[in-house]
């Protein structure tokens, strides 16, 4: 009894020493469940309560959302000939962290670039907080692919479009140009760039580490390519503008020059062109004088291709017809108000016909002032000179014309033979296609089909009494014989003018123009070609700018098939001229000069 005692209290000390194998696994069972409901918690932390935050986390590092290119819509001429189009490219682009840290790849890089590799690594090294740099935007396919075959981590590549231009300088000053993201910048590729742009698409796509696409997760926006454009323009007709202006030039070592054809009928421009151009495939070598639409956006006093804007004005007063009455210009100069203002030969006795076929400033100045000025000011207000022609063209200039009870009467009298105005190339062959066209102006248009608002300003008897008038321009004994066209009858106005300069006008340097309309029976075509500062030869419009305007047109009939309307015989005299020779006897030696008021300034 005294041993069971003994032996009892060891074992019972034993038993207290720890816990039981059942509590040991309850203990346990219990730190599993513990931890069991903790990963069920974290699991619906992480998979419900904050799942959005922790997928904006994954999907910025491997989810992106990359644009889908489109083409920008091509441009057409009015025959279909393609003037604007779009070529893939690719640019090459960067993740620099990634680059910089395979930097023994960065010499291999540059030299498939075709850039220093210490200039790359240090445009890098300046970015490397960046996840994108372009390292070289619009290469050829070809040649990207070269920079992609490296394999060079952190180097991808991304498809883009380039504009090309076909015709290059030919119609850059029409099209314009875009820049390197593909957006109209000048020109009609800025005026439709809506238009032609289109809309980029955009996708969701999965990358790796190395920025390579993996999977193509969702469209978010489908790509709406860009439409295309048919332009009023003949690439024909540009060409021949082109080529006889840039011959005149060289010829009589002229600073630059612009011509401007439009279809008689609706307004359409058929052909644009300045010079000096530029390549809008390389805009980058050119500057922003060569840039720039000089038929659009340069101003130039109009000289005598004015006077049949006043003849309008008189023929519509009722005062005048075509033969009477008759205009003294004895003498050769008329002093008004202390101006001097004379034609470069004694014309005598002229018809307001005679008035047009010769040029006479005197002629026009006192016409000028029998005139009612408000009617003066309405006419020529009323073919668009002071305002734009609102052909949608971008930087489009409104010329000047002031009103009209502000003249004075010797501005009055000299606006008669085409100073104290500013009008931009365009009008003035909008304001003679108004004349063509039986007196009805219509909008000028560069797209194909443009059905614009129309204006009736003169009467049609007035307007065909002017083409006939202007027909004798061309005739024996007037300013404009190089204007004639074989087998066509036409009809213009020449135009040499001084230019301004500071304090007056200058004594050496010239405007020289011509504006005509073919065929002048039944008018289809109104050109005008304005020539500046023309300093060997001539300056005469008769001689510059005639000759350009009858080659050009000769071409462009030829090719619009516009049949003949005077075959087998020339133009021999004036119908409108009258007996006697009122219309002045002796031709002049060379086509005369606007006289301009030098000694008492601008008006």
């Amino acid at each position: 009894m005294g041993w069971r005692k003994h032996n009892a209290a060891p074992q019972g000390r034993r038993h207290a020493a720890g816990p039981s194998a059942r509590r040991r696994m309850l203990v346990v069972v219990g730190l599993l469940g513990l931890s069991g409901l903790g990963l069920v918690a974290r699991a619906f932390d992480l998979q419900v309560v904050r799942k959005a935050f922790y997928q904006r986390q994954g999907d910025a590092r491997f989810l992106r959302e990359m644009p889908i290119p489109v083409s920008r819509g091509t441009i057409f001429d009015r025959n279909g000939a393609p003037l604007a189009v779009s070529t893939p490219v690719t640019s090459i682009w960067a993740n620099p962290p990634e680059v910089l840290a395979n930097e023994d790849r960065i010499p291999a890089l540059a030299r498939v670039l075709g850039v220093d590799a210490d200039e790359l690594k240090n445009k890098l090294a300046q970015r490397s907080e960046r996840e994108f740099v372009y390292l070289r935007r619009q290469m050829a396919p070809e040649a990207a692919q070269a920079v992609l075959d490296l394999g060079i981590p952190g180097i991808n590549g991304q498809r883009e479009f380039k504009r090309y231009y076909p015709s290059g300088e030919l119609t850059a000053h029409v099209l314009g140009f875009t820049n390197i993201d593909d957006h109209g910048q000048e020109g009609l590729e800025l005026a439709y760039d809506d238009w032609l742009s289109g809309k980029p698409g955009a996708k969701r796509v999965i990358r790796d580490r190395m920025g390579h696409v993996v999977e193509d997760v969702e469209q978010v926006r489908a790509p709406k390519p860009g439409q295309n454009l048919t332009l009023s323009i003949d690439r024909r007709i540009q060409f021949l503008a082109f080529n006889e202006l840039k011959n005149a030039l060289e010829k009589f070592e002229a600073d630059s020059g612009s011509m401007v054809v439009l279809d008689a009928r609706n307004g359409e421009v058929l052909a644009m062109v300045n010079l000096p151009s530029y390549n809008p495939n390389a805009v980058n070598d050119s500057k922003p004088g060569q840039r720039r639409n000089r038929s659009m956006t340069d101003l130039l006093e109009p000289g005598s291709t004015i006077k049949p804007i006043l003849m309008a004005a008189a023929l519509s007063s009722g005062q005048y017809t075509p033969t009477t009455p008759i205009i003294d210009t004895t003498g050769g100069h008329w002093y008004f108000q202390g101006h001097d203002i004379h034609d470069t030969h004694n014309y005598g006795l002229l018809t307001p016909t005679g008035v047009i076929t010769k040029s006479s400033n005197v002629g026009a100045a006192r016409i000028a002032m029998s005139l009612d000025t408000t009617l003066m000011y309405d006419t020529y207000r009323g073919f668009g000179f002071g305002n734009s022609t609102n052909s949608g063209f971008p930087g489009e200039a409104s010329g000047l014309l002031r009103i009209g009870r502000d003249w004075r009467p010797l501005e009055k009298a000299i606006l008669g033979y085409g100073y104290g105005l500013n009008v931009t190339v365009l009008q003035l062959a909008n304001a003679y296609a108004t004349i063509a066209d039986g007196g009805l102006m219509h909008t000028p248009a560069f797209i194909k089909g443009s059905d614009g608002p129309t204006k009736q300003i003169i009467s049609p008897q007035v307007a065909h009494q002017l083409v006939r008038m202007m027909e004798t321009v061309t005739g024996p004994g007037s300013t404009a014989p190089q204007a004639r066209i074989p087998n066509y009858s036409v009809a213009g106005k020449t135009g040499t003018a001084h230019k301004a300069n500071a304090g007056g006008y200058s004594k050496s340097n010239y405007t020289a123009a011509f504006a005509g309309i073919v065929p002048a029976s039944n008018p289809r075509l109104v050109g005008v070609v304005v020539v500046d500062n023309p300093q060997k030869r001539s300056y005469y419009g008769g001689m510059v700018s005639a000759p350009v305007f009858a080659k050009v047109m000769e071409g462009a009939l030829r090719l619009l098939d516009v049949p003949p309307d005077n075959v087998g015989r020339w133009y021999v005299g004036g119908p409108l001229q009258g007996a006697g020779g009122l219309a002045g006897s002796n031709p002049p030696v060379e086509a005369p000069i606007d006289d301009a008021p030098i000694d008492d300034g601008a008006p």
